[in-house]
């Protein structure tokens, strides 16, 4: 273990246990941000169901290159700024890594869907199975990595030690 590997384990070790006032509020809003995805999910349902019933099959698109150009200059920035906080080992990393496995997994879905009954399907399921899904996921795998090595607050310890 090198010293900055021991500086920063002391540093952690040195941290206050949660007031019970800090511990009330992080319950609040995980709960609050609970309740948000729930009723997302559940609405989502729904409108789902009536796109699933009402979109036309097929549809005339419109700005057709800026969209998919759009969509790649945003990849790009993603991956940059994932490239850049983990060169500078910042921990805004795993939200870039996580938006860019996103946006890989969105471009291999709408390639492949999209050139469903043309020639392009094999080039854009190939490039989606060995080269989209796999960063994405390897990316994923890295963020789960380092969210386990993070030192989390156990809210239900901090209450047994504050009482």
């Amino acid at each position: 273990m090198n010293d900055a590997s021991k500086a920063d384990i002391r540093q952690v070790a040195d941290v206050p246990p949660p007031t019970p006032e800090t511990l009330e509020r992080v319950r609040r809003h995980r709960r609050h941000t609970l309740e948000l995805l729930t009723v997302c999910a559940v609405g989502l349902v729904p409108w789902t169901v009536l796109l699933a019933v009402t979109l036309p099959s097929g549809y005339e698109v419109h700005q057709w290159r800026t969209t998919w150009v759009g969509f790649d200059v945003l990849l790009v920035l993603a991956m940059a700024a994932t490239a850049l906080l983990g060169w500078r080992r910042h921990r805004g990393v795993i939200v870039a890594a996580i938006f860019s496995a996103a946006l890989l997994i969105c471009d291999a879905w709408f390639d492949v869907s999209l050139a469903f009954g043309t020639s392009d399907v094999w080039s854009a399921a190939a490039l989606a199975v060995f080269a989209e899904l796999p960063l994405a996921g390897y990316l994923i795998h890295r963020v789960m990595a380092m969210i386990s090595l993070a030192r989390w607050p156990n809210v239900e310890a901090g209450t047994r030690l504050t009482q």
